[in-house]
């Protein structure tokens, strides 16, 4: 004769039958609903159909049949309270010790293409959430299984113990509240971009689920840990596959994000050596392999270590000068077949094959003790029109360095300078505290070719000190936001050194 009571309510079938068949065998009665209950009849297993539990039908199509006091009595009553098992006996409520339930598919609904509202509305799961919010608050009397995945263990813990114990009991009841609130934080989400509002959400609530531990974070004294955005289609470097190498780490996976997004700004062939989330040489050309060759010129210092993001396949010939340096990671569309061999002889070199193209976010998110800084995602590159402000314009070749260099400085961390000529970055100055140091730094870098060169900045210049270094070292044309109270200092330095000026009136810091 059974002593216990299951509630089994799931969406997600997988395993349903062995665990029902499983539980029995250790005495529990089983009640279920709509099509957990045919999946187990036509198992062949002794199982109660939730109205004869009830004694009210399912109605308005199944939107209502657990929502009834012999189900939630039978789940909230405290088994140490003997006033609560006294209610349970004088009303006629059998106590619940087990409830497995699973919810409609609400994300993977959404996720489709043409979904309407009442689609999405239809795929709102009521009646289950309710009982597993209720299973979890009363863990200590009830085990709560949500993950398909945790019916072997709960199982097992009841077959050979009896029981679970608490830790148990709250570690399955934590998970459970996390299913509940993943599945809220989705709908509320949706109907945030239904309602089609400028700006960002009162309320914004984030769902995500770890993809895997690391072995530390930035620090090996940091634990580390990789999340998705939960119900997301996978994007950014979650669609990456990885064909060889190691196990990425915490800076592997940040790097390998930021060379992705300089990457992205390119459609011809393009290639991005960066080192600490910064690039430290870019580069297009007439093929891949010139554009690495180019990228790698423009700082073969700094790269070693870093990594190398390419928007082409790799072939025989890149893969062999990519194999004569130490890299951590190597990213690409796709790798020939004569690459793969070439650069897998290097056990701990990860390869990951991804495509820039449509490499964007949507918000971007930066912690402080206490909360969070959110901002929609630097997505931008320029207005529509550049402004020229000196009496020399920039030639056509110019221009077109100009906004090679544009698309590199944005992704340099501030205060930031790009000094580029020829589709290639001879010098690049990052996250000094004044302009002027990442400007003699960029200069100097950039040796004998800085002659004839054009430069970028993030930020417009507060003195004319950044444009009377460009002067000294002969830049030919700068770009650069404008906006300082003191632009005509700047504008002024120019026209006297014979520099193209031109305003883009849209910066781009990155702190």
């Amino acid at each position: 004769m059974a002593t216990k009571r299951a509630i089994i309510s799931v969406y997600d079938k997988t395993g349903v039958e062995e665990f029902a068949r499983r539980l029995v065998a250790l005495g529990y009665e089983l009640v279920s609903t709509g099509g957990t209950y045919k999946v187990l009849k036509a198992a062949g297993l002794d199982v109660t159909y939730i109205s004869e539990v009830t004694g009210f039908p399912e109605i308005l199509g199944g939107r209502v049949k657990t929502l009834h006091p012999k189900v939630h009595g039978g789940i909230l009553a405290n088994r140490a309270l003997p006033d609560h098992l006294a209610e349970l006996a004088e009303n006629g409520i059998t106590p619940v010790d087990l409830v497995a339930v699973n919810l409609y598919p609400f994300q993977a609904t959404i996720a489709k293409e043409g979904v309407t509202m009442e689609d999405a509305l239809e795929n709102i799961d009521i009646g289950g959430p309710t009982m597993i919010r209720a299973a979890a608050k009363n863990f200590p009397s009830v085990i709560v299984v949500t993950n398909p995945a945790r019916y072997d263990e709960v199982c097992h813990q009841l077959e050979t113990s009896g029981d679970l114990d608490y830790s148990a009991r709250l570690e399955l009841a934590q998970e459970a509240f996390a299913h509940t609130a993943q599945y809220d934080a989705a709908i509320q989400n949706y109907l945030w971009k239904q309602i089609g509002h400028e700006g960002l959400p009162q309320v914004l609530t984030l769902s995500l689920q770890k993809v895997q531990d690391l072995r530390y974070g930035e620090n090996p004294h940091q634990k580390g840990a990789f999340y998705k955005e939960t119900g997301s289609v996978p994007s950014g470097i979650l669609k990456a596959r990885q064909l060889h190498g190691k196990q990425l780490s915490f800076n592997n996976i940040n790097d390998a994000n930021a060379a992705m997004e300089v990457l992205a700004e390119f459609t011809e062939p393009a290639a991005v050596c960066l080192k600490h989330t910064n690039p430290c040489g870019v580069a297009v050309g007439e093929n891949i392999y010139e554009a690495y060759i180019r990228a790698y010129e423009g700082d073969p210092v700094s790269i070693f270590g870093g990594i190398v993001a390419l928007n082409r396949e790799v072939d025989k010939a890149t893969a062999e000068k990519l194999h004569e340096i130490f890299l951590e990671i190597i990213l690409a569309p796709r790798f020939s077949p004569e690459a793969l061999e070439i650069l897998t002889t290097k056990k701990n070199l990860r390869l990951l094959e991804i495509d820039a193209q449509g490499y964007q976010a949507d918000l971007d998110f930066k912690k402080v003790v206490g909360g969070l800084l959110v901002q929609e995602a630097d997505n931008a590159l320029l207005p529509e029109e550049l402004r020229t402000v000196t009496k020399v314009a920039p030639t056509q070749k110019q221009l077109e360095d100009l906004l090679f260099a544009w698309k590199v400085v944005k992704h340099v961390k501030s205060n930031a300078i790009v000094v580029a000529k020829n589709g290639r970055t001879l010098g690049i100055g990052a996250g000094q505290m004044n302009r002027i140091d990442p400007t003699r730094y960029a200069l100097q870098m950039a040796g004998s070719e800085v002659k004839g060169a054009v430069l970028a900045s993030d930020a417009f210049f507060p003195m004319p000190d950044v444009v009377q270094a460009c002067a000294e070292k002969g830049i030919a044309a700068i770009i650069q936001p404008g906006g300082s109270i003191r632009d005509e200092d700047s504008i002024r330095e120019a026209d006297r050194a014979g520099i193209a000026m031109v305003f883009t009136g849209m910066r781009h810091f990155k702190h």
